[in-house]
């Protein structure tokens, strides 16, 4: 399903795509035992100024502040390898209501490997990879190879945030629920029966996640994990937090440094989420970031741009009338494509693989290769099993939101967006009535404050040919955040987000986090 833009399942391809692509984690020379362990070592930036009580959040209580971690060798998951021996998990309680501090808490599931130079260590760095939804326990092993510099003075930390997977995981659907509204739902209606079709399954999914997980639905929005990374970095022993998101975790980080500026200590917010738009304006610059990399696709494949993209919207035209058949007995459906076509825009790398499935739909008139490419965005594996991660990115998004856009209002947007991108427009902006509609749980809020006057330095990373958060986002972001915090940092290519991926970027991050070298606002990597 293309999901909602706010922070939505198109944001969400990055944490896929880090899962799938990122590969294997380096090894480690780590001893790891099974000992009770609670990290003691000083944080690179000194000490905090406040404790967890900050304004507008209950103090917490001793028994959550002081508690000891065990860690312990980590367990496979559903479908996933057990990390290697250098991995430890473990599980810290939080409150579920931070209105009730001394109530009910629940576990946020936890990984870490720690620092190889233990003589040199720094502290802890949290990483969130996006979606929202993405689960840090399964991605982070994988991708840990791209962070081994950081991992010489730091442990790499991952974490479930609430609603997630490990962490009182949201589950909404059946695995044949899911399989019946991807095969059945037209996510673009052009009749009275597929929108009354339409919104139902938006009604639906949100009743079934009501159904199946009432107890934490209201409580796993953004803010509400925000709070979590403190209490982790109290815990954790860590004096201020030092954080890398990606994705959705800017929008995260963003708003822990709004909540918690004292605490703020070296982070990072690369392929950043614009934190003044609300859930139409998202879907307007998803538009807008999608269309513009489908285009630099094209140029980069010697085709012009708007006649390419008017062949791919008349082949989308062509499979909503008749789905394409694929070797697996299901069809192709509009929906399926788009998905399909979406996911290799996420990384220059993997344009070949649209081109040949691009190739494939046209000239052979079916749909085997841009199926699986939207299997794998939506989290489908060879046995039809689906993961949980779709049904965690809606609840922690309309938890989020409260706009609640009208089938009237989302048909208003349809000359707009059509004319922003004629192959996405339509499905996001039919998406900003179906994602929420008639969600049991209303919105915190029309987009989240990322203010943080007081905060140390913070990089935002902006990658100029991003299509899921388009750059203009990042430059909002370092404007929101003030006057000498947000520091801003220019990648002009392509992909959503940089590091890794840019050595100009990844030495500038590595700098900065492991020497405190704060890049001058403005810089440029090309």
């Amino acid at each position: 399903m293309v999901a909602h833009a706010r922070a939505g399942a198109l944001a969400g391809a990055a944490l896929l795509l880090t899962g799938l692509l990122a590969g294997c984690g380096g090894g480690t020379d780590d001893k790891p035992d099974d000992r009770a362990d609670r990290d003691t070592a000083s944080s690179a930036d000194g000490p905090s100024t406040a404790p967890s009580g900050q304004p507008g959040t209950p103090r917490l209580p001793a028994a959550l502040t002081s508690q000891r971690l065990d860690w312990k060798g980590c367990e496979a998951r559903a479908g996933e390898s057990a990390p290697g021996s250098e991995w430890r998990c473990t599980t810290v309680r939080v409150p579920l209501d931070y209105t009730k501090p001394g109530g009910e808490t629940i576990g946020i599931a936890l990984i870490r490997k720690k620092a190889q130079n233990t003589s040199r260590r720094l502290g802890s760095m949290l990483f969130n990879f996006g979606g929202p939804g993405g689960s840090g326990v399964s991605i982070l092993p994988r991708a840990a190879g791209s962070y081994g510099n950081l991992n010489s003075r730091y442990d790499l930390v991952g974490f479930d945030p609430r609603g997630v997977a490990g962490s009182e995981g949201v589950n909404c659907r059946t695995d044949k629920e899911q399989e019946t509204a991807y095969r059945k739902v037209d996510m673009t209606p052009d009749t009275a029966a597929e929108e009354t079709a339409f919104l139902k399954d938006g009604a639906d999914f949100g009743a079934g996640c009501e159904r199946r997980s009432g107890k934490v639905l209201r409580h796993v929005g953004t803010t509400n994990a925000a709070r979590d990374m403190d209490l982790i970095r109290e815990v954790l022993g860590d004096k201020k937090l030092t954080y890398f998101g990606i994705s959705y975790g800017t929008e995260l980080g963003g708003t822990y440094a709004h909540l918690f500026p004292a605490n703020v200590g070296r982070t990072v917010l690369d392929a950043v989420v614009d934190p003044t738009a609300d859930t139409i304006g998202h879907a307007r610059n998803q538009a807008t970031g999608f269309q513009r990399a489908l285009e630099n696709y094209l140029k980069d494949r010697g085709q012009d741009p708007k006649a390419g993209t008017q062949r791919i919207a008349k082949l989308l035209e062509r499979i909503d009338k008749k789905p394409l058949p694929t070797r697996s007995g299901r069809e192709l459906n509009e929906s399926l494509a788009v998905t399909g076509i979406v996911t290799p825009l996420y990384s220059k790398s993997n344009w070949p693989f649209l081109t040949q499935a691009l190739d494939e739909a046209e000239k052979s008139g079916t749909g085997n290769m841009l199926l699986q490419l939207a299997d794998s965005y939506n989290g489908r594996d060879e046995k039809g099993h689906y993961d949980t991660q779709n049904h965690s990115q809606r609840a922690i998004s309309c938890a989020d939101s409260k706009l609640r856009p009208t089938a009237d209002e989302a048909r208003a947007l349809l000359p707009e967006f059509r004319k922003l991108s004629p192959v996405f427009g339509p499905f996001l902006a039919w998406d900003t009535a179906g994602w929420c509609s008639q969600w049991p749980v209303q919105g915190e809020h029309d987009h989240p404050e990322a203010s943080a006057p007081g905060a140390g330095p913070v990089l935002v990373v902006g990658t100029t040919g991003d299509p899921a958060t388009p750059y203009e986002g990042a430059r909002k972001m370092a404007d929101e955040l003030g006057k000498g915090v947000g520091i801003m940092l220019t990648n002009k290519g392509e992909g959503h987000g940089a590091y890794g991926g840019n050595t100009c970027v990844t030495s500038t991050v590595d700098a900065y986090f492991l020497d405190g070298m704060v890049p001058e606002d403005g810089k440029t990597c090309s």
